[in-house]
């Protein structure tokens, strides 16, 4: 019986060490994370998550970016300068990241492409075919728009939606050329 209770007494012990994290082990998951952290992978998916969470990010604008390291570059073009800095401003705070270099372009207020915009949504979103993309929280068909010319910005999932957004882009009046830089997911 006193064997089994000592048996019993240095087994708890022994459990109770291996839960309770040395100093050791306590710095080196800290530095396992910090390393996670400072990744390309990590800070990309950071840097995504961040840049569609951000309130005035919608579907006239194209938010891009390119790690390298732990510097990001921002790129792309918007309609509000607020977009613009928040970007930046988010993308600063995640750890790993050092530097931010905000190259995000923004489009001159023009009412003729206001029009435009609202025209080239109703044309592309409206078309049956492609009306699931508008159902998402942030459509990924982006409608760019800078002094009557249009860029298609974004993901579809197949060539035919790509084609298809491309024509009905090409439909609006006011347009003075239409480029489609629509990705087909997966290729």
């Amino acid at each position: 019986m006193r064997r089994l209770i000592v048996y019993c007494f240095a087994l708890s012990f022994a459990i109770a060490l291996s839960v309770v994290p040395t100093p050791a082990a306590q710095k080196s998951r800290a530095a396992d994370k910090s390393a996670a952290q400072s990744s390309p992978d990590y800070i990309t998916r950071e840097v995504r998550h961040e840049l569609i969470m951000l309130p005035e990010y919608g579907v006239f604008d194209n938010l891009a970016f390119r790690v390298d390291g732990t510097n990001v570059t921002l790129l792309g073009q918007v309609t509000k300068p607020i977009l613009k800095s928040d970007a930046g401003n988010v993308v600063k705070r995640i750890e790993g990241v050092t530097k931010v270099d905000n190259q995000i372009a923004i489009l001159p207020p023009s009412s003729m492409d206001d029009g435009i915009r609202m025209a080239e949504y109703r044309a592309i979103y409206s078309e049956s075919s492609l009306l699931r993309y508008a159902m998402q929280a942030v459509p990924p068909i982006h409608i760019i728009v800078d002094t009557g010319k249009v860029t298609l910005e974004g993901v579809v999932a197949t060539q035919s939606d790509k084609d298809l957004a491309n024509l009905r882009a090409g439909t609006v009046g006011g347009v003075f050329s239409v480029t489609n830089n629509l990705r087909v997911e997966g290729k």
